[in-house]
């Protein structure tokens, strides 16, 4: 007789493919806007795929998606925080820099997560290990914002430097969206259903609404900015830009959304976030081997601190607290 995987394998199987799903999407950002799409173009038809696939899983499954109106509001605000303007600041930087740097830097939002929580929370203490890998971490930022601060050839360094900063912004976004889903759902995302109770919303109940209001707001952004010449929103123009937009819209949203949420539901906040630390390395690959970034050893530095910086962050050495009640404690 065949042993089913326990859960807590699945949710590391879960975590290694959303890792890969998510570390990829630098990538195909990159060739989206490379084959003429425009930031908010890219990003409307992304989350209306998302979208269209998320309505069939709805029906596939009889999800019952939330009707309170306190919750509605709540996963609204999230599509801002934690989907249309990270997206649209990823997008319009990954016009002036590489997707390997993308994902490099997005490695960033533990960091700022850490302090939000601290100030927020009160109950995620900022501690020793977490300042020191914090002041290690921004280290490796700023060599990585550093590298372009020189002119490079056949490029605007000003423009390439304002991309960089605008991913960072987008971490920031990230981070408080994790701040806000700990904050207002208690760690765990609960509904009050009038039928059975309090109950855990599913991934797809979460990531629908939540991609909904993204799509609103992104899709009033090209009509506005982006129309084109006939009205409406540009179509993608090539087989390689619909691919871009359908992988994104797929994998990148609806289906990565949905393993997020599972892996929220079943480890908090703070684990969940380590997605970000295999995010880069899939960025890297994908960007040296296919796109032909280059890697130079200024990247690799602060590639390094970035991650060290991470590494002690969630270390088990210097928890001695500095500001908040008390640590939390991790379990499996």
């Amino acid at each position: 007789m065949t042993r089913r995987p326990s859960p807590a394998l699945i949710l590391w199987l879960l975590f290694i493919v959303l890792s890969i799903t998510w570390g990829s999407s630098y990538f195909f950002i990159k060739v989206g806007v490379e084959e003429g799409l425009q930031p908010f173009t890219l990003i409307a038809w992304r989350l209306g795929i998302a979208i269209a696939a998320l309505l069939a899983l709805v029906a596939l499954t009889r999800s019952r998606l939330p009707r309170d109106p306190a919750t509605l509001a709540r996963l609204a605000f999230l599509g801002v925080i934690n989907v249309a303007i990270p997206f649209a600041l990823i997008t319009w930087a990954e016009q002036f820099i590489g997707s390997a740097l993308a994902s490099i830097l997005q490695g960033l939002v533990p960091l700022f997560a850490i302090v939000f929580a601290g100030l927020v929370l009160h109950d995620e203490p900022i501690t020793v290990n977490r300042v020191v890998g914090l002041v290690v971490g921004f280290a490796g930022a700023v060599i990585l914002l550093g590298r372009h601060l020189a002119p490079t050839a056949g490029s605007d360094p000003a423009m390439e430097l304002v991309g960089e900063l605008a991913v960072v912004a987008s971490c920031v976004s990230y981070a408080a969206s994790g701040v806000f889903i700990r904050r207002h759902f208690g760690g765990r995302l609960l509904v009050r259903d009038p039928r059975t109770g309090p109950r855990a919303l599913r991934p797809v109940e979460i990531a629908l609404p939540q991609n909904a209001a993204a799509f609103v707001l992104t899709a009033i952004a090209a009509l506005a900015l982006e129309r084109s010449p006939g009205g409406g929103i540009p179509v993608p123009p090539t087989g390689i830009a619909w691919l871009s937009v359908a992988w994104l819209g797929v994998l990148g949203s609806a289906v990565a959304y949905l393993m997020y949420f599972r892996i929220l539901n079943a480890w908090g906040v703070t684990r969940t976030s380590l997605v970000t630390y295999v995010m880069p390395i899939v960025g890297i690959v994908l960007g040296v081997l296919v796109l032909r970034e280059t890697i130079d050893a200024q990247v690799i530095v602060g590639t390094a601190l970035v991650i060290g910086g991470i590494g002690l962050v969630n270390s088990q050495f210097g928890q001695r607290r500095l500001f908040g009640r008390s640590a939390a404690v991790a379990s499996d």
